[in-house]
Order: C-alpha cells, then sequence, then structure tokens
C-alpha cells in the first residue's frame, strides 16, 4: 500500500509538472508576432551630376520655406550606388481586444526612425475601429502604403510637394466606422497631434528660427506651437460590388492644419534683414479613385490597375515677425519692410498623380505615371497676387517579381521643374532598384 501510495503520489506530481510546464509553454507562444525585414537599395543616375533631389525641394509652391540641410539632407541620391530605406516590421493579434505593429525605418546611414507603432481594436461592435499611436494617414490612397509596395522607385510629385515625401504621419488617435450597406463604405476621422511634419501643418524649429533672424533687430515675436492635436482629417472610401474580377475604389479626403508657420529668407543669408515669419492654418481636400483588373494570368500577368489622386492646398497666414532691413552705406534701418506685420499671406496650390500597371508576362509588370503640381499656384500677399509656373514629370517602371518576397526595378523619368523665378530646367532620372523581403509579410490593402 505504502509503495502504491508513492507511486500515485509521483505520479500525481509528474502530471502537474507537465500541466505547468505545458501552461508555461503555451503562455510564450501566445506572443507569436509576425516579423518581416524588407531591403532595398538602387543603382542611381541623373543629368544634373546627382543634384536632382535639390532641383525637386526647390521647385515652385506655395510652401516654399527655409530648409534646414540636416533634416532634409537624406531626401537625394548620389550617383551610383544608394542603400535605400530598409524596414523591420512587427505585427501581432494582441489578445482578441488588440491588434499592434511597429514599423522601424533604417536609413543608408544607419539612422533609425520610427515610422509606426500603433494599436487598433478588434471587439467595437457595429462596425466601429479604433487606432492609437504613430501611424499613417487614410487620406488618399497612396498616404497609408509605405514605399516598398509602390509602383515607382520614388514619391509621386503631387504627395512631396504637398505633403511631403513621407506623406502625412503622426502621432494620435483615428476612428473609422464600416457602414452596414450592400456595398463597401468605410468612413473615418483622425486627431494628429502636429508634429514634425515636412509641409502640410510644419513648424518652424525655434532653434532654425533663431539662427535665421536677428533677434536684436527683430519686429514682432514668433508664435508659440499651439497645444495639439493640431491636425484633424475626414474621409471617406465606396466601393461598389463589380465581381470577383473587378474591383473600383472611390475616395475622398479633408484635412485641417489648425496651426503652420513657415519662415521665409528671400536671399537666403541669415540676420540680413529680409527674414519673415509667419503663423496661421492650412486646408487640404483630395479625391482619389482606383481600378482593379484580375485577368487570373499565372503570376500577375493580364492584371491592370489604374490610380488617380487629385490634391488641393490652401493656406491663410499671417507676419507675425520680421527681420528689419538696413542700409549699410547710411548705416540706418529702412523705413519701410515689404511686407508689415499682421499683413495677410493667402495662397492655393494644386496637384495630382496618374498611374497605371500591367502585367505583361508572368513576373513582369510595365507601369507608367504622369504627375505635376502648380497648375494652379498662386499667393496674395498683403494684396499683391504672384503665380508661380507648374511642374511635372513622365515616368515608366519595369519590374520583374522573382517571387512574392524579390523584386527587381528598371525606372526612367524625365521632368519639367520650375522654380520660383519661373526658371524651368529639365531633369532625368534612372534608377535601377532591388526589393527584397524577409520573414513573414503580411498582404497589402486595397
Amino acid at each position: 500500500m505504502n509503495k502504491l501510495s508513492a507511486i500515485s503520489i509521483g505520479l500525481l506530481l509528474v502530471q502537474s509538472a507537465y500541466a505547468e510546464n505545458n501552461t508555461m509553454l503555451s503562455a510564450a507562444s501566445q506572443f507569436n508576432p509576425s516579423i518581416s525585414l524588407i531591403l532595398d537599395g538602387n543603382y542611381y543616375h541623373d543629368n544634373k551630376k546627382g543634384a536632382a533631389g535639390e532641383y525637386l525641394e526647390e521647385i515652385a509652391g506655395i510652401s516654399h520655406t527655409v530648409h534646414d540641410a540636416h533634416a532634409h539632407g537624406g531626401h537625394g541620391l548620389e550617383q551610383g550606388f544608394n542603400l535605400g530605406e530598409s524596414e523591420l516590421v512587427i505585427s501581432a493579434v494582441i489578445d482578441p481586444y488588440f491588434d499592434g505593429k511597429l514599423t522601424l525605418a533604417i536609413d543608408g546611414e544607419g539612422t533609425t526612425e520610427l515610422e509606426e507603432a500603433w494599436l487598433q481594436t478588434r471587439m467595437i461592435p457595429a462596425g466601429f475601429k479604433v487606432k492609437m499611436g504613430k501611424f499613417l494617414s487614410d487620406i488618399g490612397y497612396l498616404n497609408n502604403q509605405h514605399p516598398h509596395t509602390w509602383d515607382f522607385a520614388d514619391q509621386n510629385l503631387a504627395y512631396s510637394s504637398l505633403l511631403g515625401e513621407h506623406g502625412l504621419m503622426d502621432t494620435g488617435i483615428q476612428l473609422t466606422w464600416l457602414a452596414p450597406t450592400p456595398f463597401y463604405a468605410l468612413f473615418g476621422l483622425e486627431a494628429l497631434q502636429g508634429s514634425n511634419q515636412e509641409c502640410f501643418g510644419a513648424l518652424v524649429d525655434e532653434e532654425l528660427a533663431h539662427e535665421t533672424i536677428d533677434e536684436a533687430n527683430m519686429l514682432g515675436s514668433f508664435s508659440e506651437h499651439r497645444a495639439g492635436p493640431r491636425i484633424n482629417t475626414v474621409f471617406a472610401k465606396f466601393a461598389p460590388d463589380l465581381g470577383t474580377n473587378h474591383a473600383l475604389q472611390w475616395g475622398l479626403s479633408y484635412a485641417q492644419a489648425k496651426q503652420y508657420q513657415q519662415l521665409l529668407d528671400e536671399d537666403e543669408t541669415a540676420h540680413s534683414g529680409d527674414e519673415l515669419a509667419l503663423n496661421g492654418k492650412q486646408t487640404l481636400i483630395g479625391t482619389d479613385i482606383v481600378y482593379k483588373w484580375d485577368s487570373a494570368g499565372q503570376y500577375g500577368q493580364g492584371d491592370f490597375k489604374v490610380i488617380a489622386e487629385y490634391l488641393k492646398l490652401k493656406k491663410d497666414m499671417l507676419v507675425v515677425a520680421s527681420g528689419v532691413g538696413v542700409d549699410t552705406d547710411a548705416d540706418s534701418v529702412l523705413d519701410e519692410f515689404p511686407l508689415a506685420i499682421a499683413s495677410q499671406v493667402t495662397g492655393t496650390q494644386d496637384a495630382y498623380s496618374l498611374q497605371a500597371s500591367y502585367g505583361i508576362a508572368p513576373r513582369w509588370q510595365i507601369a507608367v505615371r504622369h504627375d505635376a503640381t502648380g497648375n494652379t499656384n498662386e499667393l496674395n500677399e498683403a494684396g499683391n497676387p504672384v503665380s508661380f509656373k507648374d511642374s511635372s514629370r513622365n515616368s515608366i517602371a519595369v519590374s520583374f517579381y522573382a517571387s512574392e518576397f524579390s523584386r527587381l526595378r528598371l525606372q526612367a523619368s524625365q521632368a519639367d521643374l520650375a522654380d520660383e523665378t519661373g526658371k524651368v530646367e529639365k531633369v532625368n532620372q534612372v534608377f535601377l532598384q532591388y526589393t527584397h523581403s524577409l520573414g513573414q509579410h503580411g498582404a497589402h490593402k486595397f
């Protein structure tokens, strides 16, 4: 009996240890995220000795401002080989209530930037979802897509001129509602902090402002940064049911930056007296339409896609500070400054992008794009209208998809880029790009 009792106790202890070990293993395996690494690089050449990026940054527009060379220097490409932006993506179903995603971008110099870090609800009823953290806004169609999903090696002119190279990406909260309609109807709104924007809703860095305007001889004062959130967006997307092979989506977008600042320096010489600081707001409206045809051909052969986007930007600002021009011969302050304090500066600029892609053979795709900015490109400075020329570009890209995870692309672009003086430069660019995805990679959005 004692032996049987000892054996029974031993079996119970083994069973308990086994159950405890299984529980620990189960708990450890609950967090099993999808991890992927996107590798990107290119061989690049242009007809401006590698300065095409500078011409693109200086195209005429109502958002022209003082550039911080350190902050914006990474947008250019060297002639020859370049290491593009690599992305480390981690995503997972956290529990029955939340999804989570983290995206880190690493440039060719090893600088790491947090692109996305968000949570999204899973269990809210009636078609509602809430996303919180840092994320790509869902305005427009291409804005929420990462560069490795683009059909081209570079950002389109509409986005780069009005939103910035990275589009609208910020920290905040998003609420979406999938309506119970017989067709797809999604409505959403976002409240974003409005920090570190490249164009839309950009704020003047205080250190850069102090370096540019001589505060000892300054009229007016710099505007303080308002408390966030400073950017609000509203968007809607509609898609009728066209069957299994066709897909069509139409989108509408609206965004408002409650505070937008500009620092202007006409001669690009600090403390020379012609500097201006402006403070105001911006609004952006846009529409987009996407059509896709799935031919059911092997490896994308015969697939067809068309994307069209139109954006219109308006600003309404006041001059809040200015340098004081000095006549060095007479050593006296000028009586008048070109734009006085409290002068109103308004402007309107539009832009569009039209692109199409077609699967010419299994694993092979050809894409063409026409994008332009500034068909409407007007400023009104204290009642004095100023108009700028438009800029446009045509691109063609041929891509080979060795697999779902590997792509090689050859792209050529020809652009007519106008600066604020009205001078138009012809800029030609050639990219030979590779993009590879390592590890698990989720399906791309529509």
